[in-house]
């Protein structure tokens, strides 16, 4: 069930770079492209840049969304599979705490 969902995050994940890479900062954009004949554009320049705003935000809560639902998805081991971590730390050497003692002769500015 996870490859699934994994596959649409990298599709949705794909059009929504390119939806952003279509659009242009300064409003220009995908709507510019078409000419520059005024009200002879197809669709119109505002009609342009709300079809792209709603699917950039459509793709963006898309995404969110089977982010999350790809947490469920994912298989989760049992007790049964669960590895032994009991003994993990067996034959690691440590070392001793450094000591935090400071020389007499060190001056102190406040007496």
């Amino acid at each position: 069930m996870y490859l699934p969902i994994l596959i649409l995050i990298i599709i949705v994940a794909i059009a929504l770079i390119l939806i952003v890479m279509v659009q242009n900062p300064k409003g220009g954009g995908l709507s510019s492209s078409f000419g520059g004949g005024g009200g002879m554009n197809i669709g119109g320049v505002q009609n342009t840049n709300n079809f792209l705003d709603r699917t950039t935000w459509t793709l963006a809560i898309a995404m969110f969304a089977l982010i999350l639902l790809s947490n469920f998805a994912i298989e989760r081991g049992n007790s049964n599979n669960a590895p032994d971590l009991n003994n993990t730390l067996d034959g690691v050497e440590t070392t001793a705490p450094a000591t935090t003692t400071t020389p007499d002769n060190t001056k102190d500015s406040v007496q």
